[in-house]
């Protein structure tokens, strides 16, 4: 259940958004029973937010009309970002879109007239490149309670639903939260488990932190490269194994670390994925601009020719 104060609000915003409730929706909105909202309603009173109530069959509560809370102090530069970052947000799904598509709804409703109209014109305007994101947003109190906990230092007791769908209760110890295509992932050490492991935060259930003190992260543990790891060993079909004739650093601008394995080895780079493709990676190992040595799987070398003859046909037709 929320908590008082953001019940209140909850319960503000809402008399903002419709000229008359009924206790009982109210009520079911926010989760209690009408004697909670009779109370709440008396709490903004109190406040001196003018909430009127009407009896009788049709009645309900609203704000007095023509009242408005005082607009959002946001400066044109502090109202840009906001929507920028919004906006972004909601692309990149990096949030549920009834959070985003609300938290912009409430900006809109209190900037003043001008700085929402070119706030306004700013959303209708603006264009991403490249296709929108499709991933799956974790809920807000999940990712809050999370950061809660790693900045406390604190263990977490979860449930949680594997790519399999088996289901599960956790105890971790959270280090770090990466965002990665659009996925929420966390880096933990499961004490089920006696080792650090990575986990999509949609697919945590109930969660709760506890009183237990979290693990000591190991020496020079980074969070991001963990993820980027653990992303990279996914199992699929295929494990690809070559080497590059090209410096590690250069191979890592040109290769995310999410989608392979890059070592420094004589000058060159050796490169181990895991793909669901073959004739995917010998397209993404042909755009890389350098020659390479296919190691292993004896198919992937099919694969390679195979392109190497369409590329041929192609440019000759």
């Amino acid at each position: 259940m929320a908590s008082p104060t953001s019940r209140l609000l909850e319960l503000l915003e809402l008399l903002q958004a419709k000229p008359l409730v009924t206790g009982r929706d109210l009520g079911d909105r926010l989760g209690v029973d009408r004697r909670t909202v009779r109370r709440d309603v008396a709490t903004l009173q109190r406040l001196g937010i003018p909430v009127e109530g009407e009896r009788g069959v049709g009645g309900g509560y609203r704000l007095r009309p023509g009242y408005r809370l005082p607009p959002l102090m946001l400066t044109e530069d502090e109202a840009t970002a906001v929507v920028l970052g919004l906006t972004a947000a909601r692309r990149l799904a990096l949030g549920e879109a009834h959070g985003t598509d609300g938290a912009l709804a409430k900006i809109h409703r209190v900037l003043p007239d001008a700085l929402r109209r070119r706030v306004e014109a700013l959303e209708a305007t603006l264009a991403f490149t490249g296709n929108a994101i499709t991933g799956e947003p974790p809920a807000g109190e999940t990712v809050l309670l999370l950061a809660e906990a790693i900045r406390r230092g604190r263990r977490v007791r979860l449930a949680y639903r594997s790519f399999e769908g088996q289901r599960t209760r956790r105890e971790l110890s959270p280090y770090g939260l990466v965002v990665h295509a659009g996925r929420w992932y966390l880096a933990a050490h499961d004490h089920g488990r006696s080792a650090l492991r990575t986990f999509r935060v949609d697919r945590i259930g109930k969660a709760a932190i506890a009183e237990a003190r979290a693990v000591t992260s190991p020496d020079g543990f980074d969070v991001l490269e963990h993820v980027n790891r653990s992303l990279a060993q996914v199992p699929w079909p295929w494990e690809v194994e070559v080497r590059l004739e090209l410096p590690v650093e250069d191979a890592r601008r040109r290769i995310p670390g999410t989608l392979a394995e890059l070592r420094e080895e004589n000058s060159g780079t050796a490169l181990r994925m895991r793909v669901s493709s073959l004739d995917w990676a010998a397209s993404l190992l042909a755009g890389l601009g350098c020659p390479f040595t296919v190691r292993a799987p004896d198919e992937l070398r099919a694969s390679v020719a195979a392109l190497s003859e369409r590329l041929a046909e192609w440019s000759s037709a």
